[in-house]
């Protein structure tokens, strides 16, 4: 299979894996409304290859896998790509379940994950955890690589405690990813403080002298598509990863010349809430879906009081009925 990421057209955008955000109702929701010149790859939430790997579990983390029969048409339309992310620290294991992922799901490519900062994964030596263990994480990208034709990109940080970003960096691409993802923080800083957009840009210059083919985006603060597009210019990258600035502008990879209205925020809010009791009814908590109401229901009159409502809704029947309270044609 080709690699995708050779052919896609830059500067490329894409959207970050996030742990209980990233799933098919959100990915759709944030295809639906931008453009595809502003969103080139989609990532899913974070997938165990323990998890997977485990009789019991697979059915359970499998669901990080879904893709929905609306998604995968939406995508396909649009010629977004959709990567499927996967950590762990046991090679033989990416081995597997790389290539049980690339011959019964239909992604564009795997992504490893060497980035996540959450103490009790760092603490069992997975994602960020492998950065002060360089020769482990050659050898599972190396594995990841052998058991797939998918294209295989890594994200990752700067360091653990300290930035190590052009050593770090070089060990990478000894491997030849297709592309490296870089958050411009430590492991130790979390999301604290501003990512260090030098460090990035130190490890694209490192790209630059041992591998040009590996594609190199930067990751960490990006609240715009204008802003996205200046950091990329002014660091030398081929694009930028939007994570918590989603939050903030689901709207980010769009051209609109004016905020979205209150109508459309809601008739989206519905949309969400649609999709997730379809895909995920009796097999997720309801609740999980509140945090994105927030996203939906601000900058406008009423907002606060109407965000208050919706938190305190049990059901989605509840929901429905007090959005349209506000949308009586709905």
């Amino acid at each position: 299979m080709p690699n995708f990421w050779n052919n896609l057209s830059k500067p490329i955008f894409a959207l970050a894996p996030m742990e209980d955000v990233t799933d098919t109702s959100f990915r759709e929701i944030v295809a639906g409304i931008s453009d595809p010149q502003y969103l080139h790859v989609l990532f899913t939430e974070f997938t165990s290859v323990d998890g997977m790997n485990h009789p019991k579990g697979k059915v359970k983390v499998g669901e990080r896998l879904y893709v929905s029969e609306s998604e995968k048409k939406l995508l396909k339309q649009k010629n977004i790509k959709l990567v499927a992310q996967i950590w762990g620290n046991k090679p033989e294991l990416f081995h597997k379940i790389a290539h049980e992922i690339s011959e019964e799901y239909e992604f564009d490519g795997l992504d490893v994950n060497m980035g996540c900062p959450v103490k009790n994964v760092v603490k069992i030596g997975c994602c960020s955890a492998l950065i002060d263990q360089p020769g482990l994480a050659k050898e599972i990208i190396l594995a990841t690589k052998e058991a797939t034709h998918l294209p295989v990109s890594v994200k990752t940080r700067t360091g653990v405690k300290l930035h190590n970003t052009e050593a770090w960096i070089a060990h990478l691409l000894e491997t030849k990813p297709a592309a490296i993802i870089l958050h411009g923080r430590t492991q130790k800083q979390q999301s604290d403080g501003l990512a260090d957009w030098e460090e990035i840009a130190k490890g694209a210059r490192i790209r630059d002298q041992i591998n040009p083919d590996t594609l190199f985006l930067g990751n960490g603060d990006v609240f715009s598509a204008a802003q996205g597009e200046e950091l990329i210019t002014k660091y030398g990258l081929d694009g930028v990863m939007i994570g918590r600035g989603i939050f903030h502008n689901p709207w980010f990879f769009n051209s609109l010349c004016q905020p979205p209205s209150k109508s459309e925020k809601l008739r989206q809010l519905l949309l969400h809430t649609k999709l997730y009791e379809q895909n995920w009814e009796g097999k997720k908590n309801f609740n999980q879906l509140k945090r994105f109401y927030k996203i939906y229901t601000s900058d406008f009159l009423g907002a606060g009081q109407l965000r208050a409502e919706l938190m305190e809704a049990r059901t989605y029947e509840e929901v429905y009925a007090i959005v349209n309270t506000e949308l009586p044609l709905l």
